[in-house]
């Protein structure tokens, strides 16, 4: 039976999902509001000209463990949906860093060893590096970037695996990210037993990964999903709150930290301030057919160059798709986001055809771009980000609240689990 206390939870996001699904395992009865038309937030999917897509291309790990519990919470078997794969950064050519399986210190040190295109010094020098982050916990000074801390590392090493795991893990130039927070991702992804490394590549809509089976498990465990609702006020009433017309015991708020802010302007001006204080940086995917092609990964990694927007590739028939359809990912976007979206998308075109050319069947057709002006807040060194709690009894969830975590999935569930998890 639930417990007399109401939760509401405003935002349908993955951080909302995972508040919504904590309290209502906790027996709270738990109310969900969305402002959209469907739930899942900027991770879902999305169907265009007839074609089912993602709004974006995303990436887990086999470290993503509050996300990997939530989804057997509901009901998903993450073998169905995603497909594990040890770590590869890996070219066209197959070249790169190419981790085998098992615990991922040992494998992350034979995959340097093994890089055939790395001297062995500059291969010495990243498993020193690499060592002096252990031997200090994965912890270093707040304010400086990635591009500081590895400032003693080869060109290579920087350029050919350090840029693309920043740019891949925190949506934010080397020379401007946190590098305690890069630092924090690779400790979790290294230390956290074996499997931790693993790529969890996404082969079903986004939206069966977890927005969807959440909403019915929510549903059938009692609880009201209300879509299509934007909150407009937020009252206090004593140490309870009213959310437009109906009271509740406990509020989560997981929007985007700019609708958290206009929801909390008058009742917590200072954190307000800090969540609409954060700056954001875009993610383009621009989605390319090339009938009958077939690349040598499910993911390969791409070399971005001033006139070469992309990171990284993914093969979408490989990952429960159409055969043929290539999905390009250009995080760090904002310099293409500038110079429009009919340049940046010729500029796919012709590095994919550059990159990618022995391994494409037919002529390439783009199909569409999908910008997310607001994908990720910049995560930069010393960064304030918003508190867990804001008020009594009311909390923040999401991507951008204070946590250990880049604007990811992982950070986005364990904040929703971590709020629930403080009401008194």
């Amino acid at each position: 039976m639930p417990k007399s206390a109401k939760v509401a939870v405003i935002g349908g996001g993955w951080a909302g999902l995972a508040a919504a699904i904590e309290a209502t395992n906790q027996g709270y009865a738990v109310t969900l509001f969305e402002m959209a038309a469907h739930l899942g937030g900027r991770s879902r999917g999305v169907e265009l000209d007839g074609l089912a897509l993602d709004n974006g291309q995303h990436i887990l790990i086999g470290a993503y463990t509050e996300t990997l519990r939530l989804m057997h919470t509901v009901g998903v078997q993450a073998d169905d949906v995603l497909l594990r794969t040890p770590l590869r950064i890996t070219d066209a050519q197959g070249h790169g860093l190419k981790l085998k399986p098992g615990s991922a210190v040992p494998a992350f040190a034979g995959a340097v060893i093994r890089h055939a295109d790395w001297a062995w010094r500059d291969k010495a020098a990243l498993l020193f590096a690499a060592a002096g982050w252990l031997a200090k916990g994965f912890r270093c000074e707040a304010m400086l970037s990635v591009a500081n801390l590895t400032a003693g590392l080869p060109v290579a090493i920087r350029e050919g695996l350090v840029e693309p795991l920043c740019v891949a893990a925190l949506n934010t130039p080397a020379a401007e990210a946190s590098a305690a927070v890069f630092l924090r991702v690779l400790k979790d992804a290294l230390f956290s037993g074996p499997g931790s490394a693993d790529l969890l590549l996404p082969k079903a809509s986004l939206s069966d990964v977890l927005p969807n089976p959440a909403s019915a498990w929510l549903q059938r465990s009692g609880a009201t999903v209300c879509l299509s609702h934007r909150v407009q006020q937020l009252v206090a009433q004593g140490t309870t709150w009213r959310v437009d017309e109906e009271g509740f015991d406990h509020v989560v708020v997981a929007t985007s930290a700019v609708e958290a802010a206009r929801l909390t302007q008058t009742l917590a001006p200072g954190w307000s301030r800090n969540a609409a204080s954060l700056r954001y940086e875009p993610i383009v995917t621009t989605y390319v057919e090339s009938a009958g092609a077939c690349l040598p990964e499910p993911m390969l990694a791409l070399q971005a160059t001033p006139t070469s927007p992309a990171q990284f590739v993914f093969d979408r028939g490989q990952l429960g798709g159409p055969t043929g359809l290539l999905a390009f990912v250009i995080s760090g976007a904002q310099p293409w986001v500038d110079v429009g979206l009919g340049a940046t998308e010729a500029a796919v075109l012709h590095q994919a055809q550059t990159e990618l050319g022995a391994h494409l069947r037919g002529p390439l057709r783009l199909l569409r771009s999908l910008t997310e002006r607001r994908a990720t807040f910049r995560c930069t060194p010393s960064l304030q980000r918003p508190a867990l709690q804001i008020a009594e009894n009311l909390h923040a969830a999401g991507d951008h609240v204070a946590g250990p975590y880049p604007a990811t999935l992982e950070g986005a569930v364990r904040s929703g689990v971590q709020a629930v998890r403080q009401f008194t």
